[in-house]
């Protein structure tokens, strides 16, 4: 999707916080875009873009694959900011020097500012911060033409900037993506409107229109189907489109059997009766059941469910006549976290909607929310009118509980699973928290335990619950619920759902771990 509004470019060098950096700059009110780090400088140029930032990684400038960028690059008339992996590159090429660090740093650091001129201004409490260290590397010359301009006391260099040849380059050591660098957004809104010049204009308002306009030319006079979850994703996109094609469109839920208690109807409720789409309700839960007999290995779940899906949606399609596109909720963590195509960032995981798709289909794929984070997507939600309940309502996998069912995905288990997720959502919901959680849910394990139940031995199943907190899904903390609210859960879910005589609590955050267990 092309846009008027001024881009900042982020290069990706494999950090895992890459997506980080964008949001943030999309917070900032300009838009950023994401492209591998091997993308040609006459691409680059075409994107007309107003500065550069160079992501983190996991290489080491002097190893022998490192991934570099050539030092042309350096020589256009572009703001550039390195951010640690960027930065050591940015010394390298410019020949200064990069050489292991006598001590890692890793974790929070305190920041004493030399310069506060510029990219600092208004940052720290008489020049001194926090900020967020992850290197082993550290910078022992700085490049000809370059000055210091903040310092740890693991890192003479934690910042520099260039001072000749009137080149605005800046680099920095530490993460001000992330939130645990105070004072790290101011940073980067220093860089992006007052080094770079961009003005404040990426808002969802002039996103509906765009994307309004967009769909509206795609389409044309023919006919498009959306595939409708329920979730907060497909709602807006399915609200763009059918504010851009009107009765053109078709909204197509399918209960494919992996659905929480209760959705279909919820679903039916809600967007046939309060937002008047025209939609169709298919039960394919019998044709999804089979295909996942027996199978207990997550990815092939995912594409299993991904390929009857659009087999689903395309009988569908050729059923209602001359439909040639389909419209879905793909979000941009989706496709970062399905395919590394960005970059040399490591796939994490398939999703159903991404790397789960048959490469050939007789659909073209409309996804108007494919460079969105979640946080973005609820605005725009807010500008097309959906309700605060659907807005806020918290993710749910694309595969369904499929994906919280560790092993083969039996109705037995599936049922187990529904009642124990259900208790989760209601306890949740009942203590006022739900808000303030980005997921809770229950997750079924592929282990049996003793108990003792009534004085009889039993030998049942294990439920795990998982509660995060989290601002883009990319990065998550484990929830501190308290603990009357996980004794309350683990006493309904074990006396209610038949066949669970055991109820533990994940304690770990992303990374290591994802979000979903599968």
């Amino acid at each position: 999707m092309e846009f008027w509004h001024d881009r900042v470019l982020v290069l990706d060098f494999g950090s895992q916080y890459t997506q980080l950096i964008a949001r943030r700059i999309r917070e900032a009110q300009v838009y950023s875009q994401i492209l591998p780090y091997s993308t040609p400088l006459a691409r680059i140029q075409a994107y007309r873009p107003k500065g550069i930032i160079l992501s983190g990684g996991p290489a080491s400038v002097y190893d022998r694959r490192a991934p570099l960028v050539a030092k042309q690059l350096f020589e256009q008339d572009l703001p550039v900011l390195g951010i640690c992996y960027g930065m050591q590159l940015i010394t390298h090429v410019l020949d200064g020097e990069v050489a292991k660090a006598t001590r890692r740093e890793y974790g929070r650091a305190e920041l004493l500012i030399d310069d506060d001129s510029d990219l600092f201004k208004g940052v720290g409490e008489g020049g001194v911060t926090t900020v967020w260290m992850s290197h082993g590397d550290r910078i022992e010359r700085l490049p000809k033409g370059f000055r210091s301009i903040a310092h740890t006391s693991n890192s003479p260099i934690a910042a520099m900037k260039s001072v000749a040849d009137g080149r605005r380059i800046y680099c920095l050591q530490f993460h001000p993506e992330v939130a645990h660098t105070v004072g790290g957004f101011r940073i980067l809104q220093n860089f992006v409107h007052d080094i770079c010049g961009c003005k404040p204009t990426w808002t969802m308002s002039s996103y509906v229109e765009t994307a309004v306009a967009q769909i509206r030319d795609t389409v044309g006079k023919g006919k498009a189907i959306c595939a409708l979850s329920g979730g907060v994703d497909s709602a807006v996109a399915a609200a763009l489109a059918h504010r851009a094609i009107g009765k053109q469109l078709t909204c197509v839920f399918i209960d494919n059997g992996l659905l929480r208690r209760e959705e279909g109807a919820q679903v039916q409720k809600t967007f046939a009766s309060h937002l008047k789409l025209n939609l169709r309700c298919l039960d394919r839960s019998s044709e999804f059941l089979k295909g996942l007999r027996a199978v207990t290995d997550p990815e092939r779940k995912r594409k299993i469910i991904g390929r009857l899906f659009i087999k689903s949606f395309e009988a569908e399609a050729y059923r209602i006549g001359q439909v040639r596109f389909l419209v879905q909720g793909t979000l941009y963590p989706d496709v970062i976290e399905s395919v590394s195509f960005k970059g040399p960032s490591a796939t994490i995981k398939t999703h159903h909607n991404v790397g789960g798709l048959p490469t050939k289909m007789r659909l073209r794929l409309i996804e108007p929310l494919r460079e969105l984070f979640k946080d973005e997507v609820r605005l725009l939600g807010k500008e097309v009118g959906l309700p605060d309940d659907m807005i806020w309502r918290q993710p749910f996998p694309g595969p369904g509980l499929a994906v919280r069912i560790l092993g083969a995905v039996t109705r037995e288990r599936l049922a187990m699973l529904r009642e124990a997720d259900a208790i989760v959502e209601e306890e949740v919901r009942n203590s006022g928290l739900y808000r303030e959680l980005w997921q809770a849910f229950a997750v079924l394990l592929p282990v049996r335990t003793v108990g003792v139940m009534g004085d009889q031995r039993t030998y049942e199943h294990v439920v795990a619950i998982r509660a995060v907190t989290s601002l883009d899904g990319m990065t998550a903390d484990w929830a501190k619920l308290p603990h009357d609210l996980l004794g309350t859960m683990a006493n309904r879910i074990i006396n209610e759902v038949s066949g669970v005589n055991r109820v533990v609590y994940d304690v770990s955050s992303k990374p290591p771990s994802t979000i979903e267990w599968e």
